[in-house]
């Protein structure tokens, strides 16, 4: 697997410096958790998973390029859907491990599949009626995740991994009351972090759940507004990254649900906000704000995003791809890291490099771009857009 498999070599040539890398279900936890880019749910009640994938949907058509899928028994199904979800899943995975197993598709093509789930107990239970096809997943997504009910899902797979020889990775949402309400916050968020860093092996990243943060206020943005628009959501996303996304002890913070998405044939109504048509002409209302939501996502040092349509992850992985300058300054610094602690300017003239604050910043941008790759100096991500807009079909 890697990202942008629809690009010719013609295409990977023109585009990219250093092309993206390849990687597996078996890769390094740091490099799968760069890699999972946008993340998109499905609902557990979906009966074409298994045919979309294997109808090649994920390489070259209404999926192309998607690189990790969450299976959802939980909020986007109904509390009387859970059975026909479970059973659903475990039809959909046995099927894909089927055509696995017998060669008549390469796992290699298979994206990083997770299935969120409602409670600890009902791991277990998926596991048990997985079977073989349990291969095929690479964790589990734990919804309302607090010290409490957490360290039973953390139980749950290690205990699991330990038993079957799986290597699963938890996922957990910070979306309860008691994470976004100011009094009970940092308690909360202190003590998930204490729990997590005794399971820290299996956890793959941090996922944040604003639709439900919002809700709790009675808030719903609307599709000209990022996430960080939204003053109560915005004060609670800096406490998490504060708390989890600190060097000496990092996790990867993966971006909120962008929940707007555009139909083809739909009219684009007017904007009313400053857009960015000077930077993409082609972009509707939606794609700006989104646009400016994931630039805001990196700049705040997360890294990829909940998606709840395949529209969403051309924008995602485009923009994750590092730019020639990123990379330039990345290993500039990194080269003295050693020889000269000091500043240094940058080779593009319109910076200075401080080695020692900017280090580990380069470390991050030199990981990502063997994930994304390094696009050309004259390359933006409108390139990789224009490409992918062609094969999502």
């Amino acid at each position: 697997m890697r990202h942008f498999p629809f690009l010719t070599d013609e295409q990977l040539k023109s585009t990219f410096y250093i092309s993206p890398e390849s990687w597996t279900k078996e890769s390094p936890k740091e490099v799968l958790a760069y890699a999972l880019g946008g993340t998109l749910y499905m609902p557990g009640t979906r009966t074409q998973i298994s045919n979309d994938i294997l109808g090649g949907k994920f390489l070259y058509g209404k999926y192309a390029g998607l690189t990790s899928m969450v299976i959802c028994l939980e909020d986007s199904i109904s509390d009387h859907e859970v059975v026909e979800a479970e059973i659903n899943s475990v039809i959909q995975l046995q099927t894909l491990y089927n055509a696995v197993n017998s060669r008549k598709f390469s796992q290699g093509h298979l994206p990083l599949i997770f299935i969120r789930v409602r409670e600890p107990k009902q791991i277990e239970k998926l596991i048990n009626d997985l079977g073989a096809a349990s291969t095929l997943l690479s964790g589990f997504v734990l919804p309302k995740f607090d010290a409490h009910i957490g360290k039973e899902y953390l139980e749950q797979i290690q205990s699991i991994n330990n038993t079957y020889c799986l290597s699963l990775y938890a996922l957990p949402i910070l979306e309860s009351k008691e994470v976004i309400y100011k009094e009970t916050r940092m308690d909360t968020l202190l003590s998930i972090k204490k729990l997590l860093d005794h399971y820290a092996e299996i956890v793959l990243n941090i996922r944040i759940g604003a639709t439900d943060f919002s809700g709790l206020f009675g808030i719903r943005r609307d599709s000209e507004t990022p996430i960080y628009d939204i003053a109560i959501i915005r004060d609670c996303i800096a406490d998490i990254l504060n708390i989890f996304g600190r060097m000496d002890h990092e996790y990867i913070i993966s971006g909120p649900v962008w929940e707007y998405f555009q139909l083809p044939g739909q009219m684009v109504k007017p904007s009313v906000r400053n857009n960015l048509d000077g930077v993409l002409p082609t972009a509707n209302q939606y794609d700006q704000a989104f646009i400016r939501e994931i630039i805001l996502d990196k700049s705040n040092g997360i890294v990829g995003k909940t998606i709840i349509h395949p529209s969403h992850i051309r924008l995602v992985h485009a923009l994750n791809a590092v730019t020639y300058e990123e990379y330039m300054d990345s290993i500039s610094i990194m080269d003295h890291i050693h020889s000269h602690n000091g500043v240094i300017t940058s080779n593009f003239h319109n910076k200075m490099n401080e080695v020692k604050p900017h280090y580990q910043w380069a470390r991050k941008t030199l990981l990502k771009s063997k994930v994304y790759g390094v696009l050309h100096e004259q390359q933006s991500f409108i390139q990789l857009l224009e490409f992918s807009e062609r094969v999502h079909l």
